[in-house]
């Protein structure tokens, strides 16, 4: 009985820091919906680091343990980086490098910065891009876990994650994140069968059917840019697309279900960091929304690349040929990107 309400105590707890989030959200304007995850009593991905790290030898520390702020020569920043398809290092998860028991640690990371919901389609992408958990994905440790600051980030193709117990400063998620998804035909047919991050594209649509002609002629873009310009433009950038300030009642309620589907494959403190931070820079009416017309997959303008931008938050979607996702969240236009 002690163990169930221990574990009743925790999600309320957690449940009451979203809606808290949400409801300073809600000043700018807007709020989210509370998409609250059933997250059980477990240790916290950053506990689990430390464990991790202290089981590592001298060969695996100086392989994949770096200074905070180390600098690569050809890759600059290192822990900030962000790519489509890039591993930290060279020590696969899979294989010898790692011992069994570092590997299940390193799955139970992994699980502790995901949503337990999202647990499952994860390991379908994992399992259709690089035949899966672990196969083709690398992890770096930046700082000391326990000494002050540090972050993890699991890197591989279609996957970059961080935990950062709130190590990098300003900045949601720990710092830039990629997740992306490619069933095996790397071109999509305008429905794209199996993949597992399409709804969020189908969500945002949904903001689309609701707008008028003129609002329409604002939010359609002719060009999609490249997906990695993800840099911060600041509150004096020309934003393309519709501002939204321009949306009805009804049309800002439904942004805020589709925002709420874009931060639900991820855990609460990361939910509630990500609505922080775009308090801070003016809140979802500090945004512009595009939907690009070049890469329309079927003609049918249910559209496959959008982006939702504002000063210091950056979703940029591209689901053409096959689905990509940059996600850039700050609490100030000054953090730089290294990507």
């Amino acid at each position: 009985m002690n163990s169930k309400l221990s574990k009743i105590r925790v999600i309320e707890s957690e449940r009451r820091d979203f809606l808290k989030s949400a409801a300073g959200l809600a000043a700018t304007s807007l709020c989210l919906p509370s998409l609250i995850a059933a997250e059980t009593e477990k240790p916290t991905a950053e506990s689990l680091v430390k464990v991790f790290y202290d089981t590592l030898n001298d060969k695996q520390r100086n392989a994949v343990c770096y200074d905070w702020n180390h600098i690569d020569p050809k890759r600059g920043l290192l822990r900030t980086r962000i790519a489509n398809n890039w591993n930290i290092n060279e020590a696969s998860i899979h294989g010898d490098f790692y011992t069994k028991d570092q590997q299940q640690l390193l799955r139970q990371i992994f699980e502790s910065i995901i949503s337990p919901e999202w647990v499952e389609r994860y390991d379908k992408q994992l399992e259709d891009d690089c035949g899966g958990f672990g196969r083709e994905q690398s992890i770096g440790i930046f700082g000391v876990p326990g000494q002050g600051k540090f972050e993890l980030v699991l890197t591989g193709r279609h996957m970059t994650l961080r935990c950062d117990g709130n190590s990098a400063d300003s900045v949601a998620f720990g710092g830039p994140i990629f997740y992306g998804h490619d069933p095996g035909v790397n071109n999509e047919e305008k429905h794209h069968p199996g993949n597992v991050f399409w709804e969020q594209a189908l969500s945002v649509n949904k903001v689309y059917q609701m707008l008028d002609g003129k609002q329409r002629g604002l939010a359609e873009v002719s060009k999609t840019p490249a997906e990695q310009a993800v840099r911060f433009r600041g509150r004096d950038a020309r934003f393309t697309g519709l501002p939204v300030t321009e949306l009805s009642a009804d049309q800002k309620e439904q942004l805020q279900r589709s925002v709420g589907s874009l931060l639900e494959p991820f855990r609460v403190s990361d939910r509630n960091e990500a609505l922080e931070c775009l308090k801070k820079q003016g809140g979802l009416d500090a945004c512009h929304l595009s939907f690009y017309t070049d890469h329309d997959i079927g003609g049918d303008k249910v559209w496959d690349n959008w982006r939702l931008e504002g000063p210091s938050f950056v979703w940029h979607f591209r689901g053409s040929p096959h689905v990509h996702v940059w996600v850039n969240i700050a609490d100030s236009s000054d953090v730089e990107l290294n990507a």
